[in-house]
């Protein structure tokens, strides 16, 4: 088949996280049997390099330049609004809009060239047409629900305006049922991802297909080095990021560190926002930046803590550290499409949500290396047989064949 991919994310080097790893690893797969035209958008920081990095990967690759933002004015803010509630699509997803790339895309598919089109992130729906799912296969690869992220910060106090999201979340409620309706097929990374799009549009074809791992890039630890060091690790500019770092370094942290003065606390990740910046002056703990590789860090460290308090869908930092074969406590968001404890399963990762719930599996794992040892194995063993990208790339073939 022709497929024509969008993504308005560049999505390179994978290396990056965040939407890129997940877009990266299925398009590179996908075009090993089709032959897939990449269609995406370049900002300030895409070099020319990773251009002709990627252009290696599929058959054609059309790089338009991404649109600068508008400066966030009480008045801009108030149009955007405006324009929200009247034409139905949220402002973080009109800013990718680019008349140069819709034309280029109405022609293409005009052209009767293409088989079947992805939408590599929701996002990329603002260039679909309702009409092509008449004649042409559509697929969405939601990563995680727009409307739900929402709802689950305003429900958990983590909303960075909360004012302004409560008026927005029957907007999104309204925009995410509206775009499930152009898509034969929609993809996710969770079976509760899943249900939200199913209750959008009942009609179309659900698979879910969770995210993978690098297994070269996150190699099994060679050995336990015991130790008293946490890490966190992800993207420190992110919104969900950010109050996971913020809880475990401003609340879990503390009491971990009165129980044992020599624990230490790593924040792995690259652009810290200034809020992150300063959890650095706490004693203890220290925030990294960007680093060369994250798997050294979770090597180093005794335990990798998902702190996650919001985000729907399976989160790429928690197969890592897995991989890597770092013992994981986790939160029900960090743990969230994994199978990782209760009756019958191998006990892959300790589970936890309330600050005392941390604190103890924390001190669990510090004092019994045997369970650190059983936890990753468990783990790793998981990650190899459930979460490549192999195996990812698989199931989103048969998906885009099927539909």
């Amino acid at each position: 088949m022709n497929v024509l991919s969008l993504s308005a994310t560049f999505p390179y080097p994978p290396a990056r996280g965040g939407t890129q790893v997940r877009t990266f690893n299925l398009i590179k797969y996908l075009n090993q049997f089709h032959a897939v035209t990449l269609v995406t958008q370049r900002d300030t920081n895409v070099t020319d390099e990773e251009i002709e990095a990627l252009r290696g990967y599929v058959r054609e690759l059309v790089v338009f330049d991404r649109v600068p933002a508008t400066a966030a004015t009480p008045f801009e803010k108030a149009r955007r609004f405006s324009a929200f509630l009247a034409g139905g699509t949220p402002p973080s997803v009109l800013s990718y809009r680019s008349n140069e790339m819709q034309a280029w895309v109405d022609a293409a598919v005009a052209s009767g060239k293409y088989d079947a089109m992805t939408c590599e992130h929701s996002v990329n729906e603002i260039f679909v047409r309702p009409q092509w799912r008449q004649h042409l296969k559509t697929v969405v690869n939601v990563h995680s629900s727009i409307f739900g992220t929402c709802r689950q910060q305003l429900e958990t106090g983590a909303a960075e305006r909360p004012l302004r999201d409560r008026l927005n979340l029957p907007l999104l409620f309204r925009y995410e049922n509206r775009y499930c309706q152009k898509f034969s097929s929609i993809v996710v990374t969770t079976p509760e991802d899943g249900a939200q799009m199913k209750f959008f549009s009942p009609d179309s074809r659900i698979t879910v297909i969770p995210n993978g791992v690098d297994l070269d890039l996150f190699p099994l630890r060679s050995h336990d080095r015991g130790g008293r060091q946490l890490t966190f690790v992800g993207a420190m500019d992110n919104i969900a990021n950010i109050d996971a770092v913020t809880f475990l370094a401003t609340e879990i942290f503390p009491r971990v560190k009165s129980q044992y003065p020599d624990a230490t606390l790593m924040l792995v990740g690259s652009k810290p926002v200034p809020e992150v910046q300063q959890l650095g002056d706490i004693p203890g703990v220290t925030v990294t930046g960007r680093v060369p590789s994250m798997a050294d860090y979770l090597h180093r460290a005794t335990v990798c803590v998902v702190s996650m308090r919001i985000g729907y869908g399976i989160k790429n930092k928690t197969l890592e550290a897995m991989a890597a074969g770092t013992p994981v406590v986790g939160s029900d968001s960090g743990l969230e499409g994994l199978n990782v404890d209760g009756e019958g399963v191998p006990l892959r990762a300790l589970r936890a949500n309330r600050v005392e719930e941390y604190v103890r599996s924390i001190e669990r794992l510090f004092e019994d290396s045997q369970l650190r040892e059983t936890l990753s194995q468990n783990a790793r063993s998981y990650v190899e047989t459930q979460f490549t990208w192999e195996r990812a790339g698989q199931l989103y073939e048969r998906a885009i064949s099927a539909s």
